[in-house]
């Protein structure tokens, strides 16, 4: 139940921001490259964004990432799952803690056998470097498909749109570093 508010609070706080700056979601599709529909199902909480796609947002509202990355649920059970949060289809634990404001960003994920970010490809201004401690991954930077195993490592522009997809068959973790300027 808690990660249902979390994810709406979320939605909430995005569609406020973009209303209060006055942005409509056609002006937001254009400047963040996201489908007007995904951005209203991000709004509903319908989807859970992914950190890329937050970090993304909060550049475009010209809000602190630290906004849309903290949670602000007080409720105990909130606070217990704060440190890691969920997506869809993988779990991120923010290893820079109080970095919110910061360029560089650093998560340990951990995603799911078989799964992958549905949905959108991520795409966000920058750089993105990825480690992977455990399993074995795909990430997609444009059309060229990267297949990582245990201890390998990849560092690319995160402007280009890219995924991430599991292709073991157990959970995969890896260190990703994110520096937005």
């Amino acid at each position: 139940m808690a990660k249902k508010k979390e994810v709406t609070h979320v939605g909430v706080r995005i569609r406020q921001a973009r209303l209060d700056k006055k942005l409509s979601l056609d002006a937001m599709a254009n400047e963040t490259g996201l489908s007007k529909d995904f951005i209203k199902k991000i709004e509903s909480g319908e989807q859970r964004p992914s950190v890329g796609t937050l970090l993304q947002l909060s550049r475009t509202l010209q809000l602190s990432s630290g906004f849309l990355l903290n949670e602000s649920d007080d409720s105990v059970e909130a606070r217990a799952d704060a440190y890691t949060k969920r997506t869809d289809n993988y779990a991120y634990t923010p290893l820079s803690p109080g970095a919110e404001n910061n360029h560089l960003k650093a998560f340990r994920i951990v995603v799911e056998a078989g799964a992958s970010h549905e949905g959108v490809g991520f795409q966000h201004e920058g750089e993105e470097f990825a480690y992977v401690l455990n399993g074995e991954v795909e990430i997609q930077v444009g059309d060229h498909v990267n297949t990582l195993k245990t201890g390998d490592s990849l560092h690319f522009n995160s402007g280009i749109k890219h995924g991430l997809r599991n292709i073991g068959e157990s959970d995969a973790e890896l260190i990703v570093v994110v520096y937005a300027p």
